[in-house]
């Protein structure tokens, strides 16, 4: 049980990283930051045990300091809250979820010698069907175990080497926009053939559900799964040699590693 934790940065991820703590019950007082006080507010008013903060106070009263803000935001974040970090004498751990940087440099830029860890959530996480994969510096096994119980809510939460982090993140932090992306054009090519909008989008929606749990509770490779729905001469192998002809696997590929260059620029 954490007796304070607290969140810098109560955006999209930040917020429903902080609903996954509150609905852990692991955590018993919540604080939230933000530029924007009433955004901050707003959250705290869903989250039992959370409330209001600043930066200054989430740095001097936290055991779990959850950094929520963008990349390029980061240093001047972490040099306005540094002095109060430096006055601890406390053991406090920095979280960071910012794509790009490391454990290391994160401990770098608050100019204080603390444990760090490092997330990459997605946005799922915000309905407790989220990935997390993490991994620590100079953290000691039992707190990255309660890091984890604590995250649990969230969905699936996954350690890996930090050398894996960005790799893991352009899959699985990138993907939900690719797979929304997909989840619109089904809907948009069933409305081109006189779907209502509304249906062709639902239909759409659950499809991609149920296809990605049967990957996870068959464990199926999905090219075995794929090869079970498309019958000799049908209508859905038309469909599959339709996206092969367009580069449907290579532009999700690609889409993949452009991500993952991404992330290694934001780290120089």
């Amino acid at each position: 049980m954490y007796k304070s934790i607290g969140f810098i940065g109560t955006g999209n991820m930040g917020g429903a990283i902080a609903a996954a703590a509150a609905n852990s019950g692991l955590a018993e007082r919540i604080l939230l930051a933000n530029r924007t006080p009433a955004k901050a507010q707003a959250l705290a008013d869903q989250l039992l045990g959370a409330e209001l903060s600043g930066n200054a106070a989430v740095a001097r009263e936290c055991q779990l300091i959850f950094l929520g803000v963008k990349p390029q935001m980061m240093a001047g974040m972490l040099e306005e809250i540094s002095p109060v970090l430096a006055q601890r004498q406390d053991r406090f751990i920095l979280v960071t979820m910012a794509a790009g940087l490391s454990c290391h440099r994160i401990r770098e830029l608050a100019g204080v010698n603390c444990p760090v860890i490092r997330m990459m959530p997605n946005i799922p996480c915000a309905i407790g069907a989220g990935v997390i994969q993490y991994c620590g510096l100079d953290t000691a096994l039992e707190e990255l175990e309660s890091f984890a119980a604590l995250m649990a809510p969230a969905g699936l939460v996954d350690p890996v080497e930090e050398r894996l982090i960005d790799a893991a993140s352009a899959v699985s932090g990138c993907g939900p926009a690719y797979a929304y992306l997909f989840i619109e054009a089904l809907a948009d090519g069933g409305v081109a053939c006189g779907l209502p909008r509304d249906k062709a989008l639902a239909y759409a929606a659950q499809m991609a559900a149920g296809a990605a749990n049967m990957v996870l509770e068959s464990g199926k490779h999905p090219g075995t799964l794929k090869d079970a729905v498309c019958s000799p001469g049908g209508t859905t192998i038309q469909g599959v040699r339709t996206l092969e002809e367009r580069g449907f696997r290579a532009a999700a590929m690609d889409a993949v590693i452009a991500a993952y260059e991404k992330t290694l620029s934001l780290g120089k």
